[in-house]
């Protein structure tokens, strides 16, 4: 480069630094004034917006709730309106038992992350029919946002949210909203209160202590979480040339497009993409990686990732959802770490070497199972005819092992006999292969089965979740790790009530029997 090329791009770079200078020297200037905010101006659907951040603090005290917005109120000067709006915020109501784990969330993970929030800015002239804002024809002259461009496109500038001009009202975010203030609360007065579904106390509560206890949480840390910043964007209640019908509308209608509208991850998808929650990083590893369920090669998938039932003609084996199931548990019996302290808080995800440790048992527990009878057949069976029942279209094997509840009931009993019972994985499944080979997992919409009445529904003719719990305690007592007297007496009770239909109990024979007629049957040797 020669001097003068040199001389050039010296005086170039100087320029531009000099520029920034000046740029940070006028944004320092224009954001030092209170309430303030740098926003960037966008477009969709005809309906301005202004983007932006805020801190976590300031969003917890100036934000409100949108069923508190007068807009969407049901009267407007004291005339009943179109009740939609109303109902429609009815129809999502929030769930304040939600607000404490989300606050534990934001606390205890340092990697926390909250999607931006969508708020509404109102001004007070818009409740007064008769403020000089509104024309003859009750049209608006003005937006309820108060935009101050800072570049010749108009598209960046300041927002103004004075409190003594403006109320915001969250759209989309409300439990955001909820989770943000019971961190606020958390910090301030070291404990928060549980609340029902209703924001009823439920007279327990968390405290600073707590958390920094159980999750070793620095207390510097939290002190510093106010400041955090998350992002908003602001849309007005009233924009210039609207009636405020016509606002009402549009508000309402964007309110129940990003609330309404939003499709809930499945169970099968949460499992997938949670990486705190141990079981489902193992279930995730297993799918996978297991010889009974990896993928290969001219072998139909046998784990359906996002629904949590198998349909009677799907070819899979089970469903991502089930072995979450399975691994928690199985391994629940192992790893009770794993699983918060106190029920509605976050798991925090297990150390490596923990993780590790519960993969190699899991895999352990499958390498077992696909050593049973009934999977065996999958060498050369699909699974649809030995999960279907016999009286279904073509007919089948009625097996509860191709059924997630079955799977489910199975990794249960198998989690005590292994982990609390101390009985060798080896010993159980001598018997349970023996009890397999005599078809004791198949046919069980047969009263002869031990699951009639239990995992099958004889009024319903279909599977019963309800029985999964039975069907555990049934499992542990023929392997023997039931011997209490006591214990078995009211599973023979359990068992005669299972298998009680519209006030008769069926034996084992298939005949109307007393209730106290129906025995366990023998343990396995």
């Amino acid at each position: 480069m020669t001097d003068s090329a040199s001389d050039i791009a010296n005086k170039y770079l100087a320029r531009e630094n000099k520029d920034k200078q000046v740029l940070a020297l006028l944004l320092e200037k224009f954001l030092g004034k209170k309430d303030r905010i740098l926003v960037q101006k966008t477009e969709m659907g005809g309906t301005e917006a202004y983007v932006g951040s805020v801190s976590l603090e300031w969003f917890a005290d100036r934000v409100r709730f949108a069923s508190s917005l007068p807009l969407l109120q049901q009267k407007y000067n004291n005339v009943e309106i179109d009740a939609d709006s109303i109902e429609e915020i009815r129809q999502r109501p929030l769930d304040w038992s939600r607000q404490l784990p989300l606050a534990q969330y934001l606390a205890a993970r340092t990697n926390h992350k909250f999607p931006p929030v969508l708020v509404v800015i109102n001004q007070p002239w818009v409740d007064n029919p008769k403020a000089a804002e509104w024309n003859k024809q009750g049209t608006a002259t003005k937006s309820t946002i108060d935009f101050t461009p800072l570049d010749k496109d108009g598209k960046v500038g300041l927002l103004n949210v004075s409190e003594e001009d403006v109320t915001i009202y969250a759209l989309d975010g409300q439990h955001r909203l909820m989770g943000v203030q019971g961190l606020m609360e958390l910090i301030k007065t070291r404990k928060l209160l549980r609340y029902k579904k209703d924001k009823t106390a439920d007279d327990t509560f968390i405290t600073l202590s707590d958390l920094i206890d159980q999750y070793h949480v620095d207390p510097a840390y939290l002190q510093n979480l106010p400041a955090e910043k998350i992002g908003i964007e602001f849309i007005c209640a009233i924009a210039a040339g609207e009636t405020r019908e016509q606002a009402r509308r549009r508000v309402r209608s964007i309110f129940v497009h990003v609330n309404l509208m939003a499709a809930p991850l499945t169970k099968g998808q949460l499992a997938q993409l949670n990486e705190d929650d141990g079981f489902s990083i193992v279930a995730r590893k297993i799918a996978v990686t297991h010889p009974l369920f990896e993928q290969k090669q001219n072998r139909k998938p046998r784990v359906n990732w996002d629904s949590a039932t198998v349909a009677s003609k799907s070819t899979v084996l089970t469903t991502l959802q089930a072995l979450q199931d399975m691994s928690s548990r199985y391994l629940g019996q192992k790893f009770p770490l794993w699983k918060p302290l106190d029920k509605g808080l976050i798991p925090m995800r297990p150390e490596n070497d923990e993780l590790q440790e519960g993969i190699k048992e899991l895999y352990q527990l499958f390498d077992y199972l696909a050593s049973l009878p009934s999977y065996q057949l999958l060498e050369e069976e699909d699974t649809p005819p030995l999960r279907r029942f016999s009286f279904e279209k073509d007919g089948g094997e009625g097996n509860m092992l191709f059924r997630p509840v079955g799977q489910v009931a199975l990794a249960q009993a198998l989690g005590i006999l292994v982990f609390r019972k101390n009985l060798s994985l080896e010993d159980i499944f001598k018997k349970l292969r023996r009890f397999d080979q005599k078809g004791g997992f198949s046919n069980i919409e047969y009263p002869q089965s031990l699951w009639y009445g239990v995992l099958y529904d004889p009024n319903k003719k279909r599977v019963q979740v309800a029985g999964r719990d039975l069907a555990a305690k049934l499992l542990i007592y023929i392997l023997g790790g039931i011997t209490d007297q006591m214990e078995r007496a009211e599973l023979r009770k359990a068992l005669a009530n299972a298998r009680t239909v519209e006030n008769k109990t069926i034996s084992f024979d298939g005949k109307f029997v007393e209730p106290k007629e129906v025995g366990l049957p023998p343990v396995l040797k």
